[in-house]
């Protein structure tokens, strides 16, 4: 399998690839980057089937380079870090590797590459790489989301949140308490990864319609939407998403 790697560390990505090495049959590596802007455009541009990345990157950090991928390959996190685990495995990761690297930690990692590609090999018939280990995986229903919070990770269940709205680079995700916390997450991969009730009504936001308290309607076939939050949030739909909530109310 081709593989790019990403690790602000010259020394670490040095060592990763001396490590790989070791397995010329199951990984060749096609690229390395330093940083997350790098890394996402090597990623694109080579469109490789694993990506072996640390989180805590310039730039973009690691989440938000995988967030913004249009086709997912197969991830591997590489850290100094254990308190990403949690939020590593919700992102799709298929391992999760502790710094400094153990060679023998590695040999399980690229077993479970092995068996991956034996998978393929028997013929799967899937579309693409991110079909196939959702294919893997048993189906789970999401129920919560993972944001960073200080030296903490917060898991906000998905009951809780009246909408998500982006600002410049980031997105926030506010609560029907009036809490907000930034995520990494862009609308579009929120708009894939959650359930249908959590509906894009602009370009910037993305709302829990089981808030909806009711909806007004605008100028130019645009709707306010007022919520039951704390807030009473007013949000306003952008003209090319106004038919999602019409679809979804049948108005």
């Amino acid at each position: 399998m081709e593989a790019v790697l990403i690790d602000h560390d010259p020394q670490a990505l040095a060592r990763l690839a001396n490590l790989l090495s070791a397995y010329p049959a199951d990984v060749q590596v096609v690229g390395q980057a330093t940083d997350g802007a790098q890394g996402q455009a090597l990623v694109r541009a080579l469109r490789p089937e694993v990506v072996i990345l640390d989180i805590e990157l310039p730039l973009l950090s690691g989440f938000e380079l995988l967030a913004q991928l249009e086709v997912m390959p197969i991830v591997i996190f590489t850290t100094a870090h254990e308190h990403y685990a949690v939020r590593a495995f919700e992102a799709g990761a298929i391992d999760y590797l502790l710094k400094p690297l153990d060679p023998s930690r590695l040999a399980r990692t690229i077993t479970r590459l092995r068996h991956i590609q034996q998978e393929r090999t028997a013929g799967v018939n899937l579309n693409d790489l991110g079909q196939f280990l959702r294919h893997l995986k048993p189906t789970e229903t999401l129920r919560s989301l993972s944001v960073k919070s200080g030296d903490k990770i917060l898991l906000i269940p998905l009951s809780d949140i009246s909408y998500f709205e982006s600002q410049e680079r980031y997105v926030l995700l506010r609560t029907v308490q009036g809490q907000q916390h930034l995520t990494s997450y862009t609308i579009a991969a929120l708009e894939e990864k959650l359930p249908a009730h959590f509906v894009r009504i602009s370009r910037s936001c993305l709302i829990n319609t089981t808030y909806i308290n009711n909806l007004q309607r605008y100028f130019s076939g645009k709707f306010l939407v007022t919520l039951t939050d704390r807030a009473a949030s007013c949000l306003e739909t952008g003209t090319a998403y106004g038919n999602n909530l019409k679809r979804l109310l049948e108005l």
